[in-house]
Formats: structure tokens, C-alpha cells, sequence
């Protein structure tokens, strides 16, 4: 929405449109992406998307994992990518979740 206070980073950013699915790189590699997944508390780890929960997972080594290097690289899918389905819940509650595990990521 217009009023909201990072609506302008969300056009600068997600030119394209905005959506509930919202995929990203760790810092890190497989290692940290996989960190990261075991370390979310409010949301699950399923392969699942646009669920009322928000759900996270790391594609290279569930949904993708029988694609070889090649058809990964042309998928856009790395190591360190993790896909996030946003739920429902509230949005500061899914924010601290988020920054918590990114957190346990880099340790």
C-alpha cells in the first residue's frame, strides 16, 4: 500500500510486483541456508505455498533436489537460496522470526 512505510523500497525492489512468496540468498552457502531453515520457530518448514502459515524451505535440497547443477543454475537456484510462502500471522511476529534465524544462520 502507498501509506506503508516501505512501499517505496517495495517498488524499487519488486519493480515486478509484489506477492506472498518472497525467495532470498544466505549469506553462507548450503550450510547457513540450512541453518537458517532449522532455526525458524513461527514458521514450518514445507514445501507447500500460499498456506494461511508461512512457510520456508530450502529448494536445492528438497523440491529441486533431483534437478542436476545445470538445470538448477538455469532455475535461478543456488545453495543459498530459501523460499519463504508469508502466512497470515502478524507481521512483526514473522519479521522477528525471520531475524532470529538469519541470525542462528551466521553463527
Amino acid at each position: 500500500m502507498p501509506s506503508h512505510p516501505n512501499y517505496a523500497l517495495a517498488e524499487k525492489y519488486l519493480s515486478q510486483g509484489q506477492g506472498a512468496i518472497v525467495g532470498f540468498d544466505v549469506k553462507g552457502g548450503r550450510d547457513a541456508a540450512r541453518k537458517f531453515i532449522e532455526s525458524v520457530k513461527l514458521a514450518s518448514h514445507l514445501a507447500n505455498i500460499g498456506d494461511a502459515k508461512t512457510l520456508v524451505i530450502h529448494p536445492a535440497s528438497t523440491t529441486h533436489s533431483q534437478q542436476t547443477p545445470e538445470e538448477l543454475k538455469a532455475a535461478g537456484i543456488t545453495d543459498d537460496y530459501v523460499r519463504l510462502s508469508v502466512g497470515l500471522e502478524d507481521f512483526a511476529d514473522i519479521e522477528a522470526d525471520l531475524d532470529q534465524a538469519l541470525k542462528a544462520s551466521q553463527e
